[in-house]
């Protein structure tokens, strides 16, 4: 089987500043790889590169077999590419945009009520056909930036940081999507800086300061932290404080608060004394837990950046007249017929971190919420993640 994407000794520099350092890698037909990495890593440079948007500066590049620099409109016929930024016209309706796009990709008219409907359905996008792409929802303008690049379609799919402002339950549509893509033999990149869904490729180059770090499936690097994750729980205990004093440790490379526990990810294997320490004088209890990709990607840079903040410390203290600063009740807005909030109540406390969760278009949970704003407000702490 030959690669659906190689790259040899691939160098783009902007000036003085290096995007990429001599990165090779191999990507595959029918499988999802990740490319990974934090802002600035070199992800969307590596994209435009391999769609033909930009010119390497040193190496070579073949997309379907061929040269995204000599060969520019076989590479454009053989993917399809939705960029970081939502790039179709947003006074267009689902349909001129896809219509747009398939007379760009030059499908023949015969084919085009066929495709249409296959993509449209693919998408679930058949009920909002007419509707401007400017008055989407984020997850169904993803969608309707999928239908497009894959009209024609293509043999690798490029999506650059399609999970960008997208719900949770959209989202789940678009990694079902994928699932269905690769399953048929597409090769499909997904860049992302998002390390929970770095887990669920086939296959990951992560990237950091234009250089690839590690080049694998998942679990090989999370196999490589086995017996240095570790929970600890302290019930009643001050989380916040007790992860400031955990990542401080010489021997923690990494921690962060989950739910009502305080994770850390330890520089060799088994407990080190100075944790057992801490947890003793905390009254918690320390139990090991699976690693994840997250702890294996901050470990390749050395750890985290420990329980110490000088931006936070620079910041003198805030004094507030009132105990509860925020205070919504009944609140109510409707857009003619819709409801956009519905009698939600809630509070934020001084020193509080509230968050607003839900779908696209949820604003909040409705009825539900003002239901359960009382119990929401006193579990305000239990981070999912939280790093000091």
């Amino acid at each position: 089987m030959e690669p659906a994407v190689a790259f040899t000794g691939l160098t783009k520099r902007f000036g003085a500043l290096t995007a990429l350092d001599g990165v090779s890698a191999s990507i595959w037909p029918g499988r999802l790889t990740g490319i990974v990495g934090p802002d600035g890593a070199g992800k969307t440079t590596l994209m435009r590169l391999l769609a033909g948007l930009l010119m390497p500066g040193e190496g070579q590049i073949r997309v379907a077999g061929h040269d995204p620099v000599g060969e520019v409109d076989a590479v454009k016929a053989a993917i399809g590419y939705m960029p970081q930024r939502f790039s179709l016209y947003e006074d267009l309706s689902v349909m001129e945009n896809m219509t747009l796009y398939a007379d760009l990709r030059a499908v023949p008219k015969s084919e085009r009520p066929a495709t249409f409907e296959r993509l449209l359905a693919f998408t679930r996008l058949g009920p909002f056909r007419q509707r401007p792409a400017g008055k989407l929802s984020g997850g169904m303008k993803q969608k309707l930036g999928l239908a497009c690049a894959l009209m024609g379609s293509p043999r690798v799919l490029l999506l650059d940081e399609p999970g960008v402002g997208v719900d949770p339950v959209s989202r789940q549509d678009l990694w079902a999507m994928v699932k269905d893509l690769t399953d048929d033999g597409m090769a499909v990149v997904w860049s992302t800086a998002y390390l929970d869904e770095a887990e669920r490729c086939a296959s990951v180059l992560l990237f950091n300061e234009g250089r690839i770090l590690f080049d694998g499936p998942p679990e090989e690097l999370t196999g490589q932290l086995a017996d240095r994750s570790f929970k600890l729980l302290a019930p009643g205990a001050d989380r916040r404080e007790l992860l400031r004093q955990t990542v401080n440790l010489a021997e923690v490379s990494d921690g962060v608060i989950q739910g009502d526990a305080v994770r850390a990810v330890t520089r060799e294997t088994g407990i080190p004394a100075s944790l057992k320490a801490l947890a003793a004088a905390a009254g918690a209890t320390v139990a090991p837990v699976p690693a994840r990709f997250e702890d294996g990607f901050i470990d390749l840079l050395g750890g985290g950046p420990g329980g110490e903040s000088a931006l936070a410390d620079a910041f003198e203290p805030v004094s507030l007249d009132v105990a509860v600063p925020v205070r919504c009740k009944d609140l109510t807005r409707r857009f003619g017929e819709f409801v956009a909030t519905d009698a939600v109540s809630f509070e934020v406390g001084r020193g509080e971190v509230f968050g607003l969760l839900g779908p696209n278009g949820a604003l909040f949970c409705g009825r539900l919420w003002a239901e359960r704003a009382g119990e929401s407000r006193a579990r305000h702490r239990d981070d999912r993640d939280f790093r000091p």
